[in-house]
């Protein structure tokens, strides 16, 4: 099995990682510590303190805060449980009619605004941009990735995490508490 550094892990996440030896990493099989180098590089790179159990994409994490796991923005914001989608505490962008779309999509690629919307999900705390979806209106945003921590970590890295959070979706528990 090949050892990746972790200097060149470093390059693929920048995107500056040559192409041969880009395919040289995707061809071989994963270096055992490969998340942990992952991790780490990623824990180097935001403004918190609290340790990254799962990145989630390269802005947002869950992370371990105070007894709970939460998902934050890589500036610290933290948007709550990681088992609550956490667009539901973003702040949302929608455009939604032939003018804001069109700041987007010009002429014939513009999709028709009475079919679909355009959200973007920003960062509370510092203004990051971290995702966009084109969805049909009415639809309720995407939970892109709810990951089964434990199993991952007991299972897939043989370490189990010192507590443990059942494995359920509880954004509609956040929407019906919006109701009373």
């Amino acid at each position: 099995m090949a050892e990746f550094h972790k200097a060149d892990i470093e390059k693929l996440i920048d995107g500056v990682l040559p192409w041969p030896a880009t395919q040289d990493m995707l061809k071989s099989a994963k270096d055992t510590d490969r998340f942990d180098k992952y991790v780490e590089i990623m824990q180097s790179r935001v403004d918190f303190d609290d340790p990254i159990l799962l990145p989630l994409t390269p802005m947002l994490f869950i992370v371990a805060a105070g007894g709970e796991r939460v998902v934050k923005c890589h500036c610290g914001h933290a948007f709550g449980d990681y088992r609550i989608n956490w667009k539901l505490s973003a702040l949302i962008h929608v455009r939604d009619d032939e003018a804001s779309i069109s700041e987007i999509y010009k002429g014939r690629e513009m999709p028709d605004p009475a079919w679909v919307q355009i959200r973007e999900y920003i960062c509370g705390g510092c203004g990051t941009q971290l995702e966009v979806e084109a969805v049909p209106r009415g639809c309720p945003p995407d939970f892109d990735f709810l990951p089964d921590l434990d199993t991952f970590y007991a299972e897939w890295l043989g370490r189990p995490l010192p507590d443990t959070a059942t494995y359920e979706d509880k954004t509609l528990e956040l929407i019906a508490e919006w109701s009373n």
